[in-house]
């Protein structure tokens, strides 16, 4: 028996498909088609972008086990926001291409707190005690391991 209820899973599922699929279809003709001098960080934000779109697609099929990969996007785009976007926007030097990524990234700070069930993440992620640093692992997280 799962924590969350249906249609919670189902808002989760349909925002990594969103993420995928949205995310996806710009990215990956960006990751096939580059030109062979692409500028090093583009190349790694792209293969970096196009990871987490595949890793979306993992998370339509197992929306809880894949909840830190939302958690993730939350927290970058609140850091690039935070620390990147409101600063350039306040003092007035936000080009269209930054203003774009902003928009972007205010869209998953605003959203995510929205789809993320913080419950569960609180008891689960914050609450629950870590894996052992050493000595001997359970007869059932072994189990868990195998399968």
């Amino acid at each position: 028996m799962h924590e969350l209820s249906a249609a919670r899973l189902n808002v989760l599922r349909a925002t990594y498909l969103l993420i995928a699929l949205a995310m996806g279809a710009q990215i990956w003709p960006l990751i096939v088609n580059h030109p062979a001098n692409v500028e090093h960080m583009r190349g790694v934000v792209r293969a970096f972008l196009g990871a987490l779109t595949l890793l979306c697609l993992l998370g339509a099929r197992y929306p809880v086990k894949m909840l830190p990969l939302l958690i993730f996007e939350f927290v970058w785009k609140a850091i690039w926001v935070t620390a990147f976007g409101l600063p350039l926007w306040l003092t007035h030097q936000m080009d269209a291409a930054t203003a774009e990524t902003m928009q972007a990234c205010l869209m998953g700070v605003v959203l995510m707190p929205i789809v993320l069930p913080w419950g569960y993440v609180i008891r689960h992620y914050i609450r629950a005690p870590g894996d052992p640093w050493r000595g001997r692992v359970s007869a059932s997280e072994r189990a868990l391991k195998t399968s």
